[in-house]
C-alpha cells in the first residue's frame, strides 16, 4: 500500500499535541459568547473551538491538536483544507459567486454531473441534479421517484437517517433528537426492517431477511403503491451497520420486479469512504437513483441526486433544484476533490485504513465483554458496546469514552439508535502513523474504562 497524497499544511503533520485541560481557556470563554447567541438546538459534541485544520488534524483556539477520526461526519474525505480544494475555490470567488445555474448556467456544474455520471455505479445514461444539502438530495429523490412513477408511497428502513426536514425526518427512524415535538410530519412513509446481522433473528442470512422485508412491505402498502425503496447500502446514524449479504440485491430485484425505483442513500458512505467509489459496488446495486452529499464537496456545501436519464428527465422544468443548487464555489471544490480521489486512488486507501483499525479493534470482540461488534466497510468503520452477558445496550460506556477520548486528543463520534455506537470515519489521507497512533490511544482508554 502506498503513501497517501502528500498534502502542503499549514501546521506540521504531526500526531496530537496537548498544551491545555480540554477544554482550554480560550475555548471556556468563547462557549460562554455560544451560550449566549447560539441557539441550543444546534447541539454540541466537541467542548473546544477550532482555530486550524489541515489534513488529519485540528488544533483549536488554545493550540491543542487534535487527530481527526469524523472528518466532519465523512465530508473532509480528501482531508481538511486541501490546498487543491483551496486553490480551486480562491480562484472560483475571484471569478464570480452566483448567478443561479437554472438562470445562468455556468461549466463547472455541467463538469459535477459529468464526474457523478462517470462515478456512480450503473452502466445506463445517468444525469443529475445539484443541491445544498443531504436531506435537500433525499427530498428530491422522492420527489422524483414520485413523478416517474405516479405512485405516492415510499418506503424506508428501520434505523435510517434521512435528514432533518419534515420529509427526511418521517423517514428517519430515532425520535430523539430529531423528531421529538416536530410533527405531525410528511404521510404515506413506511418503515421496514432492515438487515441487522447482529441483532435480527436472520444473521448472516441476507436473502432471509429481505424477503421477510418485503412481505413487510406488502402487509403495511402493497407494491403496487410504492414509488421507491429509500435505503443507506451501510445505515450511518443507524450504527453503521452493514447489512448481510444479499439483503440488498434481493430487495432490489423484488424492487424492479414490481417497476419500484431503488433509491441509495449514500450521503455518507459515498466517495471512497467503504474502500469502493460506493458502498452500493459490494452488493452489486445499480440503483435507479443514488443521493450523495458530504465528501462530494471536500468541505463546502454540496449535494446531488444521480440517476437513469429517463427517471431525471421525467419531471417538469423547474420541477428540481433551487437558488443555491450546484453553487460555482462548490462545484470547483467537488471538482478539486474528485480529482484527488481518483489520482490518490482513495478507495483503495479507505480499503487499507479499514484493515488498520479491524488488526487493532477486532480483537476486542474476544478479549473484552462489553464489546458486541467491530464492524464497517473501508474506512467506516464502529464499535458497538453492549452490558456483559447480553446485548443489552450500553450507551453510559460509549459515552464515557467519549469523554475521554477528546480529553486525550481524539476526536470522533456516536452512533446508533441508543447511542452504544462509537463510529470511526478518518480522513482518507490520513497517515499510518497518525492513524496507528490514534488507535493505540482509543484502544487503552477502551480497555481502561471497561475494567471489571
Amino acid at each position: 500500500m502506498s503513501d497517501p497524497i502528500k498534502l502542503k499544511s499549514t501546521i506540521p503533520q504531526v500526531a496530537r499535541h496537548l498544551v491545555t485541560a480540554i477544554p482550554g481557556p480560550q475555548s471556556i470563554s468563547l462557549q460562554q459568547e455560544y451560550d449566549e447567541f447560539v441557539s441550543i438546538g444546534v447541539g454540541e459534541l466537541m467542548p473546544f473551538f477550532a482555530a486550524s485544520a489541515s489534513g488529519a488534524t485540528i488544533t483549536d483556539v488554545d493550540g491543542n491538536r487534535f487527530i481527526d477520526l469524523a472528518a466532519g461526519i465523512a465530508v473532509t474525505g480528501v482531508g481538511n483544507a486541501a490546498p487543491e480544494v483551496v486553490e480551486a475555490v480562491r480562484d472560483q470567488v475571484g471569478k464570480f459567486t452566483h448567478t443561479n445555474f437554472a438562470t445562468t448556467p455556468y461549466q463547472g456544474y455541467v463538469a459535477v454531473c459529468k464526474k457523478l455520471s462517470e462515478h456512480t455505479p450503473g452502466s445506463f445514461a445517468k444525469k443529475s441534479v445539484l443541491l445544498n444539502s443531504g436531506a435537500e438530495a433525499v427530498e428530491n429523490a422522492v420527489k422524483i421517484a414520485r413523478r416517474y412513477t405516479g405512485r405516492p408511497a415510499i418506503v424506508v428502513m428501520e434505523n435510517s437517517f434521512h435528514g432533518r426536514t419534515n420529509l427526511t425526518m418521517a423517514m428517519t427512524t430515532k425520535a430523539s433528537p430529531y423528531k421529538q415535538g416536530f410533527g405531525p410530519f410528511a404521510s404515506d412513509v413506511y418503515s421496514v426492517p432492515y438487515s441487522y446481522p447482529l441483532r435480527d433473528a436472520y444473521g448472516a442470512d441476507g436473502a432471509a431477511a429481505a424477503s421477510a422485508t418485503i412481505e413487510q412491505i406488502e402487509l403495511l402498502v402493497g407494491h403496487d403503491q410504492v414509488a421507491a425503496i429509500v435505503a443507506e447500502p451501510v445505515q450511518g446514524e443507524g450504527g453503521f451497520i452493514v447489512p448481510a449479504n444479499g439483503f440488498l440485491k434481493t430487495l432490489n430485484e423484488w424492487a424492479h420486479e414490481h417497476q419500484i425505483l431503488y433509491v441509495s442513500d449514500e450521503i455518507q458512505s459515498g466517495f471512497c469512504r467503504t474502500g469502493r467509489w460506493f458502498a452500493s459496488e459490494y452488493s452489486e446495486l445499480e440503483p435507479d437513483l443514488i443521493t450523495t452529499a458530504k465528501a462530494l464537496g471536500g468541505g463546502l456545501p454540496i449535494s446531488a441526486v444521480t440517476g437513469k436519464a429517463e427517471i431525471m428527465d421525467s419531471v417538469q422544468p423547474g420541477g428540481i433544484g433551487g437558488t443555491y443548487g450546484g453553487n460555482p464555489v462548490s462545484c470547483a471544490a467537488s471538482l478539486a476533490a474528485v480529482s484527488i480521489m481518483e489520482r490518490g486512488n482513495l478507495a483503495m486507501r479507505a480499503e487499507h485504513i479499514g484493515h488498520i483499525i479491524q488488526q487493532h479493534l477486532k480483537p476486542l470482540e474476544h478479549d473484552n465483554p462489553y464489546v458486541a461488534e467491530v464492524r464497517g466497510l473501508g474506512a467506516m468503520q464502529a464499535v458497538e458496546f453492549v452490558k456483559p452477558g447480553g446485548l443489552e445496550p450500553n450507551a453510559e460506556l460509549v459515552k464515557r469514552i467519549s469523554i475521554k477520548a477528546v480529553q486525550s486528543g481524539l476526536i470522533i463520534l456516536t452512533c446508533g439508535i441508543h447511542a452504544n455506537v462509537i463510529r470511526l470515519l478518518p480522513p482518507l489521507i490520513i497517515s499510518d502513523e497518525e492513524l496507528e497512533e490514534a488507535l493505540n490511544v482509543l484502544t487503552a482508554i477502551i480497555v481502561e474504562e471497561t475494567k471489571q
